[in-house]
């Protein structure tokens, strides 16, 4: 989710990375927070099946396996949907970087850890330079947008007969929908405020097409 400001440490772009202007400490930020995420996931999905000592789970084969899953669906996830915030932002001149939240991170692997659930807000693009209320709004729904579109992406992999083909498309199809669908809430911090603040129309239908792609999950 974007946040705007002057004074989050944004650097004039010193990288280009596939023709996105970025630096060395977005890099880092952005592999840290890619790294923790697919951590916490892999961990959370052990646990609802393995019930062993959290030294011995680390170790195992199936955390293992988890922990790449989770890299391709939850961690592709992240990353996207923080570049489509960048992306648009740079389009209005703004200079956009991804911080991560260290605090928030090390938080969420405690809760993860000891709770057995999360609630994980690993960091935000942030924004230097002036947008007003509709360029705001476009800046926050790219981001959902662009889970929705991954996840719609996933669905093409239940056409390979694999079973991990299976697995990976069912886990980046419904954790995709998810974040987006939790990144619309029109409240706090979240890019649904911004969108709701921007075009409640846009807002409307972004949430019922959300809505509209978790309902086989539940019904299914």
């Amino acid at each position: 989710m974007p946040k705007h400001g002057h004074h989050f440490g944004l650097y004039r772009p010193s990288l280009h990375i596939l023709g996105i202007p970025s630096s060395r400490r977005e890099i880092a930020d952005i592999a840290k927070g890619w790294v923790v995420v697919s951590f916490i996931f892999a961990m959370l999905n052990v646990r609802r099946t393995i019930n062993v000592n959290f030294f011995v789970l680390l170790f195992s084969p199936e955390f293992i396996r988890q922990f790449v899953i989770a890299g391709i669906t939850v961690g592709v996830g992240f990353l996207l949907h923080e570049m489509a915030h960048k992306i648009v932002a740079q389009k209005y001149g703004c200079i956009a970087e991804f911080r991560s939240d260290d605090m928030m991170l090390i938080l969420a692997l405690l809760m993860a850890s000891f709770l057995g659930f999360v609630f994980i807000a690993p960091g935000a693009t942030m924004i230097a330079g002036k947008v007003n209320t509709a360029q705001t709004g476009r800046i926050s729904i790219a981001g959902p947008l662009t889970n929705l579109a991954i996840a719609i992406f996933f669905l093409l992999f239940t056409f390979i007969p694999l079973e991990a083909a299976a697995e990976i498309a069912t886990s980046g199809y419904f954790i995709n929908v998810f974040l987006a669908t939790f990144n619309m809430i029109p409240l706090w911090i979240f890019d649904g405020k911004k969108v709701w603040d921007w075009n409640r129309l846009y807002w409307f239908v972004t949430i019922v097409v959300c809505i509209g792609m978790l309902i086989p999950f539940f019904i299914g």
